[in-house]
C-alpha cells in the first residue's frame, strides 16, 4: 500500500462500446500536468474495438492497465471493479467518452489538501459527439452538504476526485443508474467534506444512446436513490425530487 502522503492518483475509466471516443478520453488522462497516476480501464464486455484501442495504450504506457469483464456489469459494477484494483490514496473517475482539461487533477489535488476535504468536483462543459462545446457551462457550488445535494445533484461523476483512503475505501451502491449520486450522498451523510471548483475542467460528452441520455429513466432511478437507498420518507423525498426535476427542466431550456 502506498505511503499515507503519496500524491499518486488511481483513475478509473469504465468503458462499454466507446471505440470512437476512448482514445481521446485516455489521452486527456495521460496528458495531465499531474502525471503521478495509474489509469485503470474496465472494459465492460464491449463488442466493438474498445479493447483494441485500450491495448494499444497498454503497450506503450505502463501507467495504463485494463480489466476485462466477461459480462456487462454496468456503471456500478465496472467502477467497483476498478475501485477494488486501485492502488493509490486518491481516486478519480472518468467515463470512456468524456474528457479532462490538462490541469484538472493538479487543481483538484491542491483543493483537497488546502480545504481539508475528502471529495472535490468541478464545473462541466458539455461537448457533442465530435468534441465541440455547446450550451452553457454547468456551474457548481463551492460547498455542498448532504441536504443541498439531495435537492440539487450537481456532482458529475467524471468531475470527481476523492481521498479514497480517508473515506475508508468504500464501494458504490449496486444500482444500474445514478449509482454515483447515491455514492456521493452516502459519503456526505457519513461526514465527508466536499469542495467544488467552479471552472469547466471536465468535458461531458452528450451522444445518442449514452446511458445518461434517457432522462425519464434517470428520473426513475433518482427517485429510487431517495426512497430505496437514502430511505427518505415521502415528506422529504417529494420536495427533493421536485427540486431535482425543476433544475433538470431549466437546464434543458438553457441548452
Amino acid at each position: 500500500m502506498p505511503k499515507k502522503f503519496d500524491n499518486s492518483i488511481s483513475v478509473i475509466m469504465p468503458a462499454f462500446n466507446v471505440a470512437p471516443f476512448i482514445q481521446e478520453a485516455i489521452e486527456s488522462v495521460l496528458q495531465q500536468s499531474h502525471s503521478e497516476l495509474e489509469l485503470i480501464i474496465v472494459n465492460d464486455s464491449s463488442t466493438d474495438r474498445t479493447c483494441d484501442v485500450v491495448e494499444s495504450f497498454c503497450a506503450v504506457d505502463p501507467r495504463v492497465r485494463v480489466l476485462n469483464s466477461r459480462k456487462n456489469l454496468g456503471g456500478a459494477g465496472a467502477r467497483n471493479l476498478g475501485l477494488e484494483a486501485a492502488r493509490f490514496r486518491y481516486v478519480a473517475f472518468i467515463d470512456g467518452d468524456d474528457l479532462w482539461h490538462c490541469e484538472k487533477l493538479k487543481r483538484q489535488l491542491s483543493a483537497l489538501k488546502s480545504r481539508g476535504a475528502q471529495l472535490t468536483y468541478t464545473a462541466v462543459q458539455k461537448v457533442d459527439s465530435t468534441g465541440c462545446p455547446f450550451g452553457a457551462m454547468q456551474a457548481v457550488e463551492l460547498e455542498v452538504n448532504y441536504n443541498t445535494l439531495l435537492a440539487n445533484p450537481l456532482i458529475v461523476c467524471s468531475s470527481v476526485l476523492i481521498d479514497y483512503d480517508a473515506l475508508g475505501r468504500p464501494l458504490m451502491p449496486d444500482i444500474r443508474k445514478r449509482q454515483d449520486f447515491a455514492f456521493w450522498l452516502k459519503l456526505l451523510r457519513e461526514g465527508a467534506l466536499a469542495h467544488g471548483i467552479n471552472e469547466p475542467l471536465t468535458y461531458y460528452r452528450v451522444r445518442a444512446g449514452s446511458l445518461s441520455s434517457n432522462k425519464l429513466s434517470a428520473a426513475r432511478y433518482t427517485w429510487r436513490v431517495y426512497r430505496d437507498f437514502e430511505l427518505l420518507p415521502l415528506s422529504e423525498a417529494i420536495p427533493s425530487f421536485v427540486s431535482y426535476a425543476l433544475r433538470a427542466f431549466l437546464k434543458r431550456l438553457n441548452r
